[in-house]
């Protein structure tokens, strides 16, 4: 494995667990010590404005209805979903997110924005360029190789 490759690689990997890791100690040492990684970015996933359907939100997550609902009912018993069934269907089950729920996503959001801000800090606008674009063909090739719907 060439030198450039190695390092690579292990940027990567550290980024990854550097990132969950963060998310987690920001999550148990903040106002929000009730949920999980997983939790928040389902609320991430439900989003500020639209109620959505089960299957969206599973849809967007890459994960099952069933395993969906098992999370939903986990988030409305700590109070940051709310479940109703649509008026004209009532098969379809639409979830959103209560006032806990977009004060999580908006906190969490801001999380997010914070850590892209230190990353592009003091770079040039070419050296940006570079990062967005090896991002995102890093990006694609996840999609494509591991058939990840976006």
């Amino acid at each position: 494995m060439s030198k450039s490759i190695s390092v690579l690689n292990e940027l990567l990997v550290e980024l990854f667990n550097d990132i969950l890791k963060i998310e987690q100690t920001a999550l148990q040492e903040g106002h929000f010590s009730d949920l999980s990684v997983t939790e928040i970015h389902t609320i991430e996933a439900i989003g500020m404005y639209d109620e959505k359907s089960m299957s969206e939100v599973a849809e967007k997550l890459n994960i099952t209805v069933g395993t969906l609902t098992t999370a939903i009912s986990r988030l409305i018993k700590k109070g940051y979903v709310e479940r109703k069934r649509q008026e004209k269907d009532k098969r379809v089950v639409l979830i959103g997110l209560t006032k806990k729920g977009k004060l999580a996503f908006r906190i969490h959001e801001k999380f997010h924005k914070d850590m892209i801000r230190a990353t592009i800090n003091g770079l040039s606008e070419e050296e940006e360029k570079i990062l967005t674009t090896s991002l995102e063909k890093l990006n694609k090739f996840f999609v494509k190789e591991y058939n990840l719907k976006k």
